[in-house]
């Protein structure tokens, strides 16, 4: 298996830094694209959401999901306080969603199409956390919207 090092055609002698040609920053080698602005980070962003819901279903899934959950809370008249565990759990998913598939490129840049113990192990774990955060997140759907909505069928 081959060695992956990204600095490693770098020669830098301060100890993984360089200095950006912009304002005089510190950049870590292997910092190839870095935002020189607010709005060039917030495109970036943009970048990574919009790459998320194209190509993964998942997360497509999770963010209907959530819009699913969020609209019946507002239907239940639940309190702002509630809805916003609602919210904070949902986005908990979605962020570990994302860092799952960020985990995934760079297990796959590493070490592209072989197979490596370690790699599984950083992808089943990656995707655990998000499985757990998921559940996590259901429990407490489930605890917030299951008495308002029983009470409203009149169940």
């Amino acid at each position: 298996m081959r060695s992956v090092n990204p600095g490693a055609d770098h020669d830098s002698h301060d100890h993984g830094q360089v200095v950006s040609h912009r304002r005089g920053r510190r950049l870590r080698v292997g910092a190839w694209k870095v935002a020189g602005d607010l709005p060039a980070s917030f495109r970036y962003a943009a970048q990574g959401l919009a790459y998320g819901f194209a190509s993964q279903r998942n997360f497509r899934i999770h963010v209907f999901t959530g819009l699913v959950v969020f609209g019946l809370g507002l239907w239940l008249g639940l309190s702002a306080e509630r809805l916003a565990l609602l919210v904070l759990t949902v986005a908990a998913v979605l962020v570990l969603e994302l860092l799952n598939t960020a985990t995934e490129a760079v297990v796959d840049l590493t070490i592209g199409r072989q197979f490596h113990p370690l790699a599984r192990i950083a992808k089943d774990c990656a995707a655990a956390a998000v499985l757990v955060a998921a559940l996590s997140s259901l429990m407490i759907a489930l605890l917030l919207l299951a008495p308002p909505l029983w009470a409203r069928l009149g169940l």
